[in-house]
């Protein structure tokens, strides 16, 4: 990668790793800078095509995935990625499902499961993960 994403920059959260994942929400224009190479899209229907690499979770707002081994699985090819590529996580407005998703790699780069939500909330947005359900969630991904 020869160009990352700044890390100051809003929506760009640096995991303790070091790995840096942008998280937005798609109702909001492209934000500048160069795109991802790999994003999740984590929405109710199918998103737009993009001039990138994808995958589309099928993800209904203010709730959990529809197919959470599948969720798994992109999460964890996603925090992979991210320590040689630019990797997004988006939803339709960047806090709750965006926000639960960049917990979860959190809990994959070594948060422990019951302080993630508080990370994402310090270093992404203070808002993030807005429903108890999500909260959840991430306090039992492994």
């Amino acid at each position: 990668m020869s160009e990352t994403w700044n890390p100051t920059t809003a929506g760009v959260l640096r995991l303790p790793s070091g790995r840096l994942v942008r998280g937005r929400g798609l109702r909001h224009p492209l934000p500048p800078g160069p795109p991802p190479g790999f994003a999740l899209y984590l929405l109710g229907r199918e998103p737009e095509p993009v001039d990138w690499e994808y995958r589309w979770l099928r993800w209904p707002d203010f709730r959990l995935p529809s197919d959470r081994p599948a969720t798994a699985a992109a999460l964890r090819e996603a925090w992979r990625r991210a320590e040689s590529e630019r990797v997004e996580i988006a939803c339709g407005g960047g806090l709750g499902r965006t926000g639960t998703a960049l917990a979860a790699l959190a809990v994959l780069d070594g948060v422990p499961p019951g302080e993630a939500v508080a990370y994402v909330r310090e270093h992404y947005a203070r808002r993030a993960v807005e429903t108890p359900w999500q909260r959840r969630y991430v306090t039992r991904f492994s």
